[in-house]
């Protein structure tokens, strides 16, 4: 009797990708952030997982209308929480799948209620800075300064300080636009101190075989040697080198929001500051400032980097006497 050889496994090359992992491929497509990637994984997971695991295919208008009533009815969740889950699942649908749904108006997109931003006097701000200590110090005055976003101070890298010219290019902001902004003088000496010190920590991570940094797009194929450059070198460094999730390149990223966020909650509690204060309260202050300094509102909409001024003009509401210097009856 012959003996039959043993079967090998039939490898299907054309195997369909898993569902999240078309998710990735195609919001990198569109060039959506890693952290985008990740907060739409997210949300499709939780979708999914709310009804029992069925697959989206067999899902549509009326299942994601009672997930988006779910996250608003039951979980309270905010306006643009619930934008943001509906953003993820529509681009499921839409791009991955490639399925149309068309969405009822009681389903599109909620308007968010109108909120004044909190403001910082300038000795409130300059009080929380003085208890501050360090880096998280030195982005605090930036954000103030110069009005960043914090991301946008975070991903600051040394080609974007302009000495010379006293500005800050910032590269990629919200909407991926760029701009110049205001070069704070009073910061000049700590930030050629900050790239000393960085400089020291970019020759030690080459001399032991490493000293890359994340490129935006697709600049690392464009310039092969761009990511060991000096000036695309982040100006805050994580203290760790940290692993690209993706490719597995182990490279040093910028500082994590989080430390930032942490060091402004504790000053602002320490310097007995009786708002909710974090780094987007000083873009807030820099703005109502500017305003109350006398300067153009057209020229601070430039600096902040809206697209609209009427994103701007919530910063007259806060002003002392409010937009239009209105005086109170009461007062004499």
């Amino acid at each position: 009797m012959k003996n039959n050889p043993e079967k090998l496994p039939i490898v299907d090359s054309a195997k369909p990708k898993k569902l999240m992992d078309q998710v990735g491929d195609a919001l990198r497509t569109k060039h959506y952030s890693y952290r985008t990637e990740q907060t739409y994984k997210d949300w499709i997971k939780r979708y999914i997982l709310f009804h029992n695991k069925r697959h989206p295919k067999e899902m549509g208008e009326d299942e994601l209308r009672a997930f988006i009533a779910h996250l608003t009815n039951e979980r309270k969740v905010a306006t643009s929480t619930s934008n943001q889950a509906l953003s993820a699942i529509l681009f499921l649908y839409r791009v991955v799948l490639q399925t149309e749904i068309t969405l009822p108006p009681d389903l599109s997109k909620a308007s968010r209620p109108k909120r004044l931003p909190t403001v910082l006097s300038q000795p409130e701000a300059m009080k929380i800075i003085a208890l501050m200590r360090g880096t998280s110090r030195l982005m605090t005055k930036i954000l103030y300064g110069s009005g960043l976003r914090i991301m946008e101070c975070l991903r600051l890298r040394v080609k974007d300080l302009d000495f010379d010219n006293r500005q800050i290019i910032v590269r990629g902001g919200k909407g991926d636009n760029d701009r110049a902004t205001i070069f704070p003088d009073s910061i000049s000496a700590e930030l050629k101190q900050q790239l000393q010190d960085v400089k020291a920590l970019h020759q030690k991570d080459l001399a032991e075989g490493y000293g890359e940094t994340l490129l935006p797009g697709a600049l690392d194929k464009k310039y092969t040697n761009a990511s060991k450059a000096w000036e695309w070198q982040f100006i805050f460094p994580a203290s760790q080198r940290s692993t690209d999730p993706l490719t597995g390149v182990v490279r040093r990223h910028h500082l994590d929001e989080t430390v930032l966020q942490k060091a402004i909650r504790e000053a602002a509690s320490r310097a007995d500051v009786n708002k909710q204060v974090s780094p987007h309260t000083f873009r807030h202050s820099f703005a109502t400032h500017l305003l109350q300094s006398g300067y153009d509102i057209r020229t601070v909409q430039e600096l902040l980097g809206h697209k609209d001024v009427k994103t701007t003009m919530i910063y007259t509401h806060v002003l002392q006497r409010g937009g239009l210097a209105v005086k109170s009856p009461l007062d004499p």
